[in-house]
């Protein structure tokens, strides 16, 4: 009876969750200000498409979601430690955030980029992936140092710093951080995932 109480509670506690109304619901660009309107014309020259995931609840604060989307247009694209291991960083954020939406669209990126199911699938879980090249292991440990530490070891930094180089440094630090600031305001706005989204298991199970 026990078991059944607590599996009904998390179960209660999940529910609760899923329908949980969204914070900053997402504006119907029809009732956009001029800040917003052009915050979302800048959007669309330098991305090509309207506005959408995390910086739909960021256009509240047009100003911000301008500055954010400027720093994601490098960090995403054009950092030092190139679009693939990125993506790999980008999944570690997003699951030590437990941010839905974030490992919905980037999981699949990262796959067609070259990271392999089981890596991907074991940072899903929540394991330290196993048949990492060399590459991903220095960016997987100063990515999870930083989330789960709050600083990154002399022995991580100085393995990753002379294998990409200083600003390559500050750049994977930037993704982290910047992938990070999506996540917080995700979470906080209860942005809904989309109907054939599959949540991230929520750790302690």
């Amino acid at each position: 009876m026990k078991n059944l109480a607590a599996i009904t509670l998390i179960a209660l506690l999940i529910t609760g969750e899923a329908m949980a109304q969204p914070r900053l619901p997402t504006i119907s660009p029809d009732h956009y200000s001029e800040a917003q309107k052009k915050a979302a014309e800048d959007f669309v020259a330098a991305r090509k498409v309207p506005v959408f995931g995390p910086f739909e609840p960021l256009m509240y604060s047009p100003e911000v979601m301008s500055q954010a989307r400027a720093m994601g247009d490098y960090l995403r694209y054009k950092s030092g430690i190139g679009t693939t291991l990125s993506e790999l960083v980008i999944l570690v954020t997003a699951r030590e955030w437990t941010q839905d939406y974030e490992w919905y669209v980037h999981a699949p990126i990262a796959a067609k980029m070259g990271i392999k199911p089981e890596i991907i699938a074991a940072i899903r879980d929540g394991r330290r992936p196993e048949g990492m090249s060399a590459d991903e292991e220095m960016v997987y440990d100063v990515s999870i140092e930083l989330h789960r530490n709050k600083r990154v070891s002399d022995k991580t930094y100085d393995r990753a710093e002379q294998r990409f180089g200083k600003p390559a440094m500050v750049d994977l630090i930037g993704i982290n951080a910047y992938y990070t600031l999506l996540a917080m305001q995700l979470n906080a706005a209860r942005y809904e995932m989309p109907k054939d989204g599959v949540r991230l298991p929520r750790f302690p199970e």
